[in-house]
């Protein structure tokens, strides 16, 4: 789980969420308004919100103008959520039980803990399995 979070608020605008992607690996954006978890945004939103033509030579101001949409346009709402005690196994039947690539991770208090990729389950399970293998040498 990633536990240093970068969020953007429910009106930022996609523009906002362009530049987090570009200088950042990041692939999902939590939505943090008032200390509450509203939604997720992906690169894959972000993708099919804004025109393909941005940064080319055939950019008008109307492609320009999509980076002026709010986050709350684009954002997956209500996303499936883990505790921070979940197991791993529990976090990879909420990545195909529902098909996300993400997972927000809630203390009880309902506060945002962190972030869980699929890329984590895999960096968790390759770190077992050598713990398991030196163990056994």
């Amino acid at each position: 789980m990633s536990t240093n979070l970068v969020y953007v608020g429910l009106d930022d605008p996609l523009s906002k969420v362009k530049a987090i992607f570009e200088r950042t690996k990041f692939r999902h954006l939590l939505v943090i308004q008032s200390g509450r978890l509203w939604g997720v945004v992906s690169d894959r939103d972000l993708l099919k919100s804004v025109s393909p033509n941005i940064g080319t030579v055939s950019e008008t101001p109307r492609d320009i103008a999509s980076l002026n949409k709010k986050v709350h346009q684009i954002m997956t709402r209500k996303p499936i959520t883990l505790p921070p005690d979940a197991d791993v196994y529990e976090a990879i039947h909420v990545f195909n039980e529902h098909k996300v690539s993400c997972i927000p991770i809630l203390n009880n208090d309902t506060s945002v803990a962190g972030i869980l990729s699929w890329r984590d389950v895999f960096k968790a399970l390759e770190a077992y399995q050598l713990k398991k293998k030196q163990y056994n040498e």
